[in-house]
């Protein structure tokens, strides 16, 4: 009879994809997740196959690493250990044979792309196939994975769903804005495999590199590095300064998957531009696509304290007018993403969610990185547990002191330290709304003085006042809540404690700024002089036109520094109250018409938005939806004063589950960036 002849192999990727809950990443191989058997189909000829006379070897390999494993005909499939385990040798009628074999990996396995061989040993010859190359990814769904996440819902939410909401604004004022991570889009995997063979680590030393690749911990410093591109072939290049001609501006991007493309297109050229939550978000993409679960966390006043000594200073003149002395600063909000592992390295207690920034902001051990950061050490302020914990617990926790000066003279300071941290939050699970994790961070919920001069809009209460020795209180209070287009209407409320008359002076300045930054030059000032009685309170009430604080740069963070200074004439004290909010931008609106959206069923969808304001706009709307539109659609668009615009949007949903369609309109003419987003469930047919 002819000898055992191997013909063909079946990696069985439709079957396996399923099992390993893969299906729908777009790669050139099989993909599966570690600690968990995926089965292979060996077609072959000749007599049937007897394990005493062939011996059947399957070899994994990894770069310069391999493992040979023989095929045994008992056993289980192993998480600790490679293994190749016989299911079953058919006959089958047509004459031809096959083999199924079950091959597992240990859940410590090297996350990348492994080359599949099978040995096959007669007694006349010993033949290598080459079967082929499948990706093996992290696996949160295996207990002994150290990724591994206990509830269904979370693993859904922080690995499998491919949209989310970053949240910016300002902690009174949250805006919510959507994202689409896009980790199912054509190629895109292969793409993120391709940060981690392109790093430093990886060129410098691939074996050891590959090794180190069992653990989140070191993937999550690399991917950290490559996202931004510092130190590196890295993904984005951060831009803050304003001029965004030669690349896009950050506000414009509303998905990863373009930037992935556009840095695999270009051979790797970092893609221009980023600022923090653009870079939070595609890391965020990259890491779920390795299988680590992955969120994007908003931490509202966020301190970057240069010098490790947990304060930030900020200065004013006598008039109000906030000054840029000093590398410290406070970010309106600033975004990083957590990742969910365990932490050997630091112990049980730590294991959990870890902060990871991918922002260039400060070096770790010689590049442009951060994390990952323990949130419960940073929560009980063990500053002295890897990785960069003292930063992060500084960008949560610090102390702001704000200095009044006149020709280098300090005229008054005060301490705040409640400000910093004042909210951090993420996308609530299986929910477009906002979830509060501020107390994951810090021991006490304390909201800072913005939070609370924002908040009180609604309620039609100021802010608390800031209160100085000689009884001068003094606070601010917005009298509605700010929009693009209108007047931004706020009270100064000015109270003596003291029992004698006072002559006052009050200086009250507006600042534009952008969320990362000090502002630079007023734009609007006013002043006053006024005499006030023994425990009178006195409003003074303000305006601000549109015409006084648009802005000529494309924009999403309208962001506006009010301060008011007031002086006692007779004492010289002086009393600041400050304040910072965002100005509200007009949502799109998408509604389905057929609200029962079936798989690869034609649907459409209608996109409204009514212009706001006095002057007629031009811009360009893009619409789109990873698995539900192949290609984005663009459209131009021009609208009169109060003119509402409608356009349908025709579309094919190519996958079932939770999907987003989003919009969003840049328009030129009056410089701000529109969005609007609707979620659906896609059911199968």
């Amino acid at each position: 009879m002819d000898e055992f002849k191997f013909v063909s192999v079946n990696l069985q990727p439709v079957q396996n994809q399923l099992q390993h809950r893969t299906d729908g990443l777009s790669s050139g191989s099989l993909v599966v997740r570690r600690g968990q058997p995926f089965t292979v189909t060996i077609n072959y000829a000749g007599r049937p196959y007897d394990p005493l006379r062939e011996k059947l070897q399957f070899i994994f390999i990894l770069g310069p690493l391999s493992v040979e494993v023989p095929v045994s005909s008992y056993g289980q499939p192993s998480s600790s250990k490679w293994s190749a385990v016989l299911e079953r040798g058919l006959p089958n009628p047509s004459g031809s044979r096959a083999l199924t074999v079950s091959l597992s990996s240990p859940a410590s396995s090297s996350i990348g792309v492994y080359t599949l061989q099978l040995t096959v040993q007669t007694r006349s010859s010993t033949k290598t196939h080459l079967l082929g190359q499948f990706t093996l990814l992290a696996n949160p769904w295996c207990q002994a994975d150290s990724v591994f996440l206990q509830s269904e819902d979370l693993r859904n939410e922080y690995v499998r769903s491919d949209f989310g909401l970053l949240f910016k604004g300002t902690p009174g004022n949250v805006v919510s804005r959507p994202w689409s991570f896009g980790q199912y889009e054509k190629g895109l995997l292969d793409i993120c495999m391709k940060l981690l063979q392109l790093s430093p680590q990886s060129q410098t030393d691939m074996k050891r590199d590959l090794l180190n690749r069992s653990s989140p911990i070191y993937i999550g410093r690399v991917i950290s590095a490559m996202v931004n591109c510092q130190d590196d072939k890295g993904v984005l290049m951060g831009n803050w300064s304003g001029d965004y001609s030669d690349g896009v501006n950050p506000s414009v991007w509303s998905g990863s998957a373009d930037i992935l493309r556009m840095w695999s297109e270009t051979q790797f050229s970092p893609v221009k531009y980023a600022q923090c939550w653009v870079f939070a978000a595609v890391m965020c993409t990259v890491m779920r696509a390795l299988g680590i679960p992955t969120r994007v966390v908003t931490n509202f006043n966020s301190a970057h304290d240069t010098n490790g000594n947990m304060v930030i200073e900020e200065y004013y003149t006598e008039m109000g007018e906030k000054l840029s002395i000093g590398r410290d600063s406070i970010w309106n909000f600033h975004v990083w993403v957590e990742s969910w592992m365990k932490r050997p390295d630091l112990g049980q207690t730590y294991d959990g969610w870890q902060v990871l920034d991918p922002t260039p902001q400060e070096e770790s051990a010689g590049m442009y990185r951060c994390g990952p950061a323990a949130v419960k050490a940073i929560h009980e302020q063990k500053v002295d547990a890897a990785y960069d914990v003292p930063f992060v617990y500084a960008e949560v926790n610090a102390d702001v002191r704000t200095v009044i000066i006149r020709d280098r003279k300090i005229l008054g300071v005060s301490v705040d330290k409640e400000r910093v941290g004042a909210l951090i939050c993420t996308k609530r699970p299986g929910a477009m709304t906002m979830l509060d994790i501020t107390s994951e961070y810090k021991t006490e919920m304390v909201l800072s003085s913005a939070y609370a001069f924002s908040a009180d809009v609604r309620g039609g209460e100021a802010a608390p006042a800031r209160v100085a020795p000689q009884g001068l209180a003094v606070s601010l209070q917005l009298l509605k809540t700010p929009i693009i287009g209108e007047s931004i209407a706020f009270s100064i409320i000015i109270t003596n404690q003291a029992s004698i008359p006072k002559l006052l002076r009050a200086h009250a300045n507006a600042q534009n700024k952008e969320y990362h930054r000090n502002p630079f030059g007023s734009f609007w000032e006013k002043h006053h002089e006024l005499k006030i009685g023994p425990s009178e309170t006195v409003t003074i009430n303000q305006e601000i036109s549109f015409n006084e604080y648009k802005l000529k740069q494309v924009l999403e963070d309208y962001l506006v520094n009010l301060a008011v200074v007031v002086e006692d004439v007779k004492s010289q004290e002086r009393v600041l109250a400050s304040e910072e909010f965002n100005i509200h931008s007009p949502a799109l609106s998408i509604q389905i018409q057929n609200e029962n959206v079936i798989v690869n069923s034609p649907q459409v969808a209608m996109v409204t938005f009514t212009n706001p304001f006095d002057v007629a706009v031009t811009g360009e709307l893009t619409v789109a939806g990873s698995g539900l539109l192949e290609e984005k659609i663009q459209i131009r668009v021009s609208m009169q004063p109060r003119e509402a615009v409608r356009r349908p949007v025709r579309f094919i949903p190519q996958m079932t589950g939770a999907k987003m369609l989003y919009a969003c309109l840049v328009l030129i003419n009056l410089p701000t960036v529109l969005h609007g987003f609707k979620t659906l469930s896609v059911q199968a047919a």
